[in-house]
């Protein structure tokens, strides 16, 4: 799903989820000296945070383009992918997750091995989407919608024995289930900005699954996709080529015992 669209995703989607990082940083208890480890890295926006407070950062990400790019960044990043992480048990002081857990195939299992490699006391914090979308979000969908596209059957999609209720207390709940105490999680709200052309190049860089639907489409399905986004992005219109788009995700942290 991330082969190859390094690039596309630190054009785009990069800076809407750099938003949630200096909550989530906060929520693990980083600071000077943690151990801490960014799971899911990326192009290593969150590892890059943990650095500037002081902390002794690893970083581990699926795509070994994504690893490139946070090694790149002086980072300490290798290649692995959930649930099963070339790391010790209790190696770490705090693990952070930023959208990752909407990534993996089995996030009972991901949760588990996150556990293993916390010491005792360590804490864990995540971000992911919540069911509940702000207006902005939809945007692209939508568009792809008004547009004619058909989602291409290789969509990936998450068997309904591992799903869970994608709201605060849905995180919790599935914190708690994977033995982490004191487990929250609330929602977070925010407007992300953005250019015209930047939230496009998105869709048209293959970037999650927005980018695999509008990808998959013939030519002329594109072009209709993109004249629907026109229209639609006018809703959103803050200044000359720019959109303001409303944000929902889910933060939840807990502790291991």
């Amino acid at each position: 799903m991330w082969h190859g669209r390094t690039e596309a995703y630190a054009g785009s989607f990069a800076r809407l989820c750099a938003h949630p990082v200096g909550a989530l940083l906060d929520a693990a208890g980083v600071g000077e000296g943690t151990r801490v480890l960014d799971v899911g890295t990326g192009t290593g926006t969150a590892a890059v945070a943990a650095r500037a407070r002081g902390a002794r950062v690893s970083a581990v990400d699926a795509d070994a383009g994504m690893v490139a790019a946070a090694r790149a960044r002086g980072l300490d990043a290798r290649t692995g992918v959930l649930p099963e992480l070339p790391y010790r048990d209790g190696e770490f002081d705090a693990v952070v997750g930023n959208f990752v857990l909407n990534h993996v195939g089995r996030p009972r299992a991901a949760l588990a091995e996150l556990h293993r490699l916390l010491r005792p006391g360590g804490r864990i914090a995540l971000t992911t989407w919540s069911a509940r979308r702000g207006a902005g979000q939809d945007l692209l969908g939508r568009a792809c919608e008004a547009g004619g596209a058909v989602p291409p059957a290789y969509l990936p999609r998450l068997d309904p024995a591992q799903d869970w209720a994608r709201t605060a207390d849905g995180l919790a709940e599935l914190l708690g289930g994977a033995g982490f105490i004191e487990a929250e999680a609330a929602e977070l709200t925010w407007e992300h900005r953005a250019g015209v052309e930047e939230w496009w190049s998105a869709a048209v860089g293959g970037v999650a699954t927005i980018g695999l639907i509008v990808t998959s489409q013939d030519p002329g399905t594109v072009v209709r996709i993109r004249r629907e986004y026109e229209r639609l992005s006018a809703e959103h219109t803050v200044a000359e080529g720019e959109l303001a788009l409303p944000h929902i995700a889910l933060l939840g942290s807990g502790q291991r015992a």
